[in-house]
């Protein structure tokens, strides 16, 4: 039994001991966990209350800023995939602006870049030699400026400081050096942060490249780059139509500044600013590469690129650029012959050349002549903005207009040509007729062959309520100039056609009061209102097509970059467009049909097309005469408008020649039926049609 007890006693013992020892344990790691957590809560303490400051210091001047560069601009095509707008690529010393760069800095480096390089000939102006000049001397400066502690405006302190400058004429003595590099520096301070400009674009040497590429150490920013500008592979005759695009030293057109800034330029972009190029600005611009820069404290940290960037598409035009060249050469050379001693006072010469049935552009031609020095310049936008009293022209749509009024019908319209003659007014007589001795019976069919004034008076009269006596006095509603407008602009006349280039004109409208009435007379042949050659080209497709006004356009698709600059997959095409259709049974467009097909072909000694009577296939038209004055001196409007297959139209042609001293319509429709010979020969086969 002892030895039992004393066993158990042994047992107990050591539990005793174990127990005690636990407490010991865990106070050493409370411990260590106490001192772990006083480390942690002392660091806190650091972080955010010794050094927060410091740390929101520099996490306020953290940032991303996004730079971005521009790309290759999109070419611009004709409709057989010759390119009439191209890039040419030279290579460019640039300046890539960093943040927070200093004057002095700049105004080093422009110093060493004026030895390495030889710069074009730019004027140098008064300020920026300033500029120049207070980026190494400005304390210098501002110590002279009274009180220029207090002075907390920025800008009226940079103003005091230059007026300093040029009090003193501390620019004056600066050297050729010093003022190249003037405008170097000029250049780079009035970049942005995290932009780029270019320094030289222009004949940059391998010499040149050389001398920065051993130097670019000790010229932060200085890039040797590429550039590119716009070239014309197949002749300038469509550089007005196409525009132009500003230069970085340009910027922005000032006119389009904020929306453009809006739309995310920079106000030294390269920007479509007139026509097609900024017409098509959205499609041809591209997307500019865009970068990611992370900053701390004003310095570059990172770069990530966000977007490569994507080149402008292709627009590809509806103008034949072969066929364009001919056109213009045809009315150049008719400017030439139509003017000289016989017409010394002519002004110019325009011709469209057009789809009846899409609207499509073939060609814009024109030139404008100084008649007082008789030079002669390229204006292919003539078409569009030159105003002109046309003439006979017209008259295709005044009968049409007569035989929806009710004046007259298919069956109906028959009148006799003979001077009109109003009291306290001029008589008013057709070419052909004026004294009265070749007074003959017209159907209106023959009234267009024949280009009768009186058969088109007597149709307005009528249409007024007006009975005609030889000797009455003229009584006619203002409402008929209204009337006889409205008429005309559902054709294309006297309003704006649509055409998918800015800087149209619509037409000009002359009185039109109680005063004016007999003008309205006037009016109804086409010797009143102006209108632009674009606008007779868009009447006479809306004749020969049977009544559709189609939007004229030279956009034909949009193209993305094809391989070795060709013409890539088609975007997008451009869909005919019809403005209005003109009203008109199958009889009534027959009279008309037939009287400008009689023009050309009819058997009437008077008939005013005849010099197209040799064409195949064969033409439809009308001829203009419209007395106009010019430098104080009487002269004539010769115009035209036709369209051919006659039976199946498939081209428009229209041309004017203002301040033609002479009636002689001569040079007119030879230019007419030189275009046909070039139309049928550069853009179409005239095979199978008659």
């Amino acid at each position: 039994m002892k030895f039992f007890k004393k066993s158990n006693s042994n047992e107990d013992s050591p539990r005793i001991n174990n127990r005690s020892r636990i407490p010991t344990r865990l106070n050493v790691l409370f411990f260590i966990a106490f001192l772990l957590f006083a480390l942690l809560i002392g660091r806190l303490v650091q972080l955010q209350i010794v050094q927060g400051e410091r740390f929101q210091s520099e996490i306020d001047s953290g940032d991303i800023k996004t730079e971005t560069r521009n790309v290759q601009r999109g070419m611009i095509f004709d409709s057989s995939g010759k390119p009439l707008v191209a890039n040419n690529t030279a290579r460019a010393i640039s300046y890539s602006k960093p943040l927070n760069v200093y004057p002095k800095t700049m105004y080093s480096i422009a110093n060493d870049l004026v030895d390495l390089i030889d710069l074009d000939d730019e004027p140098t102006t008064k300020t920026m030699l300033v500029n120049y000049y207070l980026a190494k001397h400005e304390d210098e400066v501002k110590k002279q400026i009274p009180n220029v502690n207090s002075i907390t405006n920025d800008k009226k302190l940079a103003r005091l400081e230059a007026d300093y400058v040029k009090k003193h004429d501390l620019t004056d003595g600066m050297s050729d050096k010093q003022k190249r590099a003037a405008t170097i520096y000029n250049k780079m301070n009035n970049a942005y942060s995290l932009s780029t400009i270019y320094l030289k674009t222009k004949d940059v040497s391998d010499e040149e490249m050389a001398r920065i590429g051993e130097h670019q150490s000790e010229l932060p920013g200085i890039k040797i780059t590429t550039d590119w500008t716009r070239s014309y592979p197949n002749g300038d005759s469509i550089k007005n139509v196409a525009g132009t695009v500003t230069s970085q030293k340009q910027g922005l057109p000032s006119e389009k500044i904020n929306e453009l800034l809006a739309q995310g330029y920079s106000r030294d972009d390269n920007v479509g600013s007139s026509y097609i190029e900024s017409q098509y600005e959205d499609v041809l611009k591209g997307t500019k590469e865009a970068i990611n820069v992370e900053t701390q404290n004003g310095k570059i940290v990172d770069r990530t690129k966000e977007y490569g960037g994507k080149t402008g598409d292709n627009v590809q035009l509806t103008i034949n650029s072969k066929f364009q060249n001919h056109v213009q050469d045809i009315v150049k050379n008719a400017v030439k012959e139509g003017s000289g001693n016989q017409n010394p006072l002519m002004t110019g010469g325009y011709a469209v050349v057009m789809n009846p049935n899409t609207g499509g552009i073939y060609a814009l031609a024109g030139v404008d002549r100084d008649n007082k020095t008789g030079k002669i310049t390229t204006n292919s936008l003539g078409p569009l903005n030159q105003t002109m009293v046309m003439g006979s022209v017209v008259k295709g749509a005044h009968v049409m207009g007569a035989m929806n009024q009710g004046v007259i019908t298919p069956d109906n319209n028959t009148l006799t040509d003979t001077p009109i003659k109003l009291a306290g007014t001029a008589t008013i007589s057709s070419i052909f007729n004026k004294s009265g001795n070749n007074n003959m019976t017209l159907s209106a069919s023959d009234a267009l062959e024949v280009s009768s004034n009186s058969y088109m008076m007597q149709l307005t009269m009528k249409e007024a309520g007006f009975k005609y006596s030889p000797g009455a006095a003229l009584h006619m509603p203002v409402s008929i100039f209204d009337s006889l407008r409205s008429n005309f602009n559902q054709y294309g006349l006297g309003v704006k056609t649509g055409i998918d280039i800015p800087g149209e004109a619509p037409g000009f409208k002359g009185g039109s009061t109680s005063a004016d009435i007999g003008k309205a007379l006037n009016l109804s042949f086409g010797n009143y209102d102006a209108y632009t050659t674009i606008q007779v080209a868009q009447y006479m497709s809306t004749i020969a097509n049977g009544g559709y006004r189609m939007q004229p356009h030279v956009l034909q698709s949009v193209r993305s970059k094809g391989q070795n600059g060709k013409l890539g997959k088609v975007n997008y095409e451009f869909q005919p467009r019809v403005l209005n259709v003109v009203d008109g049974t199958k009889d009534q467009w027959d009279v008309v049909h037939r009287g400008l097909w009689q023009v050309v072909h009819g058997n009437n000694q008077w008939r005013t097309g005849k010099r197209l009577e040799d064409l195949k296939p064969e033409v439809s038209a009308k001829s203009g005469t419209a007395e106009t004055t010019t430098n104080g001196s009487s002269t004539t409007t010769l115009s035209a408008a036709s369209y051919a297959p006659s039976d199946d139209p498939q081209v428009v042609i229209a041309v004017a020649y203002p301040g033609s001293g002479s009636t002689n319509e001569g040079f007119n429709m030879d230019s007419v039926k030189s275009i046909y010979e070039a139309f049928w020969k550069d853009v179409k086969s005239s095979d199978g049609y008659k």
